[in-house]
């Protein structure tokens, strides 16, 4: 049985149970553009086999934003092309190794796994935006600014009304904002909302959880914004109060927030915690995606 499932013409996505991932793949005429490379070597060596149900071209791959389960599976697809944001690039060579590390001491299971992963960064990297040519068909890759890293990028598939928002957009949990930067998320939204209605883009992939519409992107921003007003209005209260920015949230915000939200309390401390170090004027030291 064909695990992907087509939602425009030649345009696939491929969900796995673990962290509900969602893969994509876009085919052109002359290579195979896959979105992102999962986990692990064994787990990258499951969507490469998984692959052959799509196209037997040669592969093209990016990594929409550098945290562990979305790029330690590189190694799998070289000596293809890997592409990503200068900053994608920057934080695996200067944070991956150190992640991996603290990741394999959180899950003992995928312990062996992840540390037998090499951490490969992306070897073509971009600035704001860039065009591949995939043959009879262009995927336009874009840095819209901040969000749930310093460095996410799009891909935009113009003649399949189809954008692939990584982790900028997530469905079926709330987004994670470990090492986010709540202040500019809306803002960087605020963007892709734009060019779906620029460009007709009608479908929005997420990095984790089902396709969905420029509506629930409009109320993601919306939820994401209330937490960063939040985080902004009250830094001048907590500065006064000798509150250290870098460090967490109020619980009384956070369960105030997560009441309002009906969101859990975790993402909800992080998002606040991350809101109100930016609000300060910088940010913590980042944490385990």
């Amino acid at each position: 049985m064909n695990p992907w499932r087509e939602i425009a013409d030649r345009v696939f996505i491929r969900r796995f149970a673990f962290f509900d991932q969602t893969i994509g793949a876009v085919v052109g005429r002359e290579r195979v553009l896959v979105i992102d490379t999962r986990s692990t070597l064994v787990q990258a060596r499951e969507l490469l086999d998984d692959l052959r149900h799509v196209s037997r071209l040669p592969h093209v791959v990016l990594n929409t934003h550098a945290h562990l389960d979305h790029v330690l599976g590189n190694a799998a697809f070289r000596p293809c092309e890997i592409w990503g944001e200068d900053g994608c690039a920057r934080f695996m060579r200067d944070l991956g190794l150190a992640r991996r590390a603290d990741v394999a001491a959180e899950m003992p299971g995928l312990a062996d796994d992840l540390l037998a992963s090499p951490v490969d960064p992306p070897d073509r990297t971009f600035a704001r935006e860039r065009t591949l040519d995939l043959g009879d068909r262009r995927v336009d890759l874009r840095f819209l600014g901040r969000g749930h890293t310093d460095h996410d990028v799009l891909a935009l598939v113009p003649d399949a009304g189809v954008v692939f928002a990584g982790d900028l957009v997530e469905e079926g949990a709330p987004p994670s904002f470990g090492d986010a930067f709540p202040l500019d998320w809306p803002a960087t939204l605020g963007h892709l909302l734009d060019l779906l209605d620029a460009a007709g883009e009608g479908q929005v992939a997420p990095g984790h959880g089902e396709v969905v519409d420029r509506d629930f992107v409009a109320a993601q921003l919306g939820e994401i914004a209330f937490l960063a007003e939040m985080a902004r209005r009250q830094w001048p209260e907590l500065r006064a109060a000798g509150h250290e920015p870098a460090g967490q949230a109020p619980e009384d915000l956070v369960a105030d927030a997560a009441r309002h939200l009906g969101w859990p309390a975790a993402p909800v401390r992080d998002a606040l915690s991350r809101g109100i170090a930016q609000a300060a004027g910088g940010l913590g030291v980042p944490t385990v995606p």
